[in-house]
């Protein structure tokens, strides 16, 4: 049965809480078991649904999988059939494209079916397909199905992206982990969830260094072998947690955090005149009754992220004077803006760029998350609104984050999730 959020608004979130495993950083690693054929133990999984769909998808696919008390499971791919990730699945997960490297890593070809995921823009698969090409991969597409052969196996290559994409830096680390010779990315995205796939592909006896940077070289092995890994803390449930303090007018300890993920964050929400305190895995944020105006614009890490950008977006509602969002990345993050309308927020949108009139006071109303994102922006918009909010799309939201309405209840929140009819 359908469910929806209902927040009763205006009381300042106090207490502390700790953070899940990224969800970004699980999905290609969980993909990129398929690599090992064997046996790994992975911890700190966040209990979200695209995760859920990512392990149906490796059960249909032949792999067993039991788990291991809240947050961990254990693998093993051994048995994993190439090409039979079922499409009702795949439809339903942007991740589902790591299948193509994994696969093709693995067995020298793959066929898999056109991903899904949130709808905020056009994501196409250009600079994936450019660098299974350049490893020695022929590429096509037929009746809904993505289809990689290599015929005369993988071989090292250089390979330039022509914008630093996460999914494809991901895509050729995961092709070419096997692959015969030396493969080098340049322009690769950054992002700490490439280190972590990066790292855990090498406690597994991959040979892969410079994650992180913009150039990252791998050198095929013949085999790998199963681990215990644990995975990173989610830097943007963290800084959702950050803006949430702050929109509140309390203070929250976020703890299992890498403070360096979220320095852009922390950045942004100083210049605005919230104190922010790094510990050596906790960030204390505490608002000061004040928030001045910032503009922001996103760009890959470590710029300020994408995916931190919708959650900013009251946070300027309130704030003094006018404010500017600037999406570089996807041309359609900013669906939210018509929801925080209905709430009473003054924002001005052009083409790729938002300006925020500030100082409102929000106010409760029935609202509907439009996507991941865009739902963890609406929460925060509830709890520092007057009144009742009630948002829908709950599906959304729990396709990142884990548990999200418990974690703010123990902060303090009047929140509840409730079945609707």
């Amino acid at each position: 049965m359908p469910t929806k959020i209902v927040i009763r608004g205006g009381q300042p979130l106090h207490g502390e809480i700790p953070v899940s495993g990224m969800k970004n950083a699980a999905l290609p690693i969980l993909f990129a078991t398929i690599l090992v054929g064997g046996v790994c133990v992975l911890d700190n999984i966040p209990d979200v649904s695209d995760i859920d769909i990512s392990l149906r998808i490796l059960e249909s696919m032949g792999a067993e999988i039991s788990r291991r008390g809240d947050c961990a499971i254990r693998i093993d791919t051994k048995a994993i059939v190439q090409g039979s990730a079922p499409l009702e699945l795949v439809k339903h997960l942007r991740g589902s494209t790591y299948l193509l490297g994994a696969e093709l890593g693995a067995f020298h070809k793959a066929s898999v079916g056109w991903p899904g995921g949130c709808d905020f823009g056009s994501r196409p698969l250009d600079q994936h397909f450019k660098g299974f090409e350049a490893l020695g991969a022929e590429v096509t597409t037929d009746s809904g199905y993505i289809c990689l052969q290599a015929s005369n196996g993988l071989h090292g290559n250089s390979v330039y992206f022509d914008v630093a994409s996460v999914g494809a830096t991901v895509n050729v680390i995961l092709a070419a982990t096997l692959a015969e010779g030396l493969t080098v990315i340049d322009n690769a995205a950054r992002e700490p969830h490439i280190v972590d796939l990066a790292n855990f592909l090498n406690s597994c006896g991959a040979n892969i260094t410079g994650a992180g940077t913009s150039v990252i070289k791998i050198r095929g092995v013949q085999s790998l072998h199963g681990c215990s890994y644990t995975i990173i803390p989610d830097m943007i449930e963290a800084g959702t947690f950050m803006v949430a303090a702050a929109a509140t007018g309390g203070w929250v300890q976020i703890r299992s955090v890498i403070p360096k993920h979220v320095e852009s964050v922390t950045a942004k929400l100083t210049e605005m005149g919230v104190q922010v305190e790094e510990g050596d895995d906790s960030i204390l944020v505490r608002s000061t009754g004040e928030l001045r105006n910032v503009n922001i614009k996103t760009l890959p890490y470590p710029g300020f992220p994408t995916d931190m950008h919708p959650q900013f977006a009251p946070l300027l509602c309130m704030a003094n004077n006018i404010s500017c969002i600037q999406e570089s990345i996807w041309e359609n993050r900013f669906r939210y803006a018509e929801e925080l309308r209905k709430m009473g927020a003054n924002i001005i949108l052009d083409s790729r760029s938002a300006t925020f009139v500030g100082g409102n006071h929000l106010m409760g109303a029935p609202v509907d998350a439009m996507d991941l994102r865009a739902g963890a922006a609406l929460i925060i918009a509830g709890l520092a609104a007057e009144g009742k909010t009630e948002i829908g799309g709950v599906e959304y939201i729990k396709r990142g984050y884990a548990d999200i309405v418990h974690k703010f209840r123990t902060l303090g929140a009047d929140i509840e999730e409730i079945e609707v009819e």
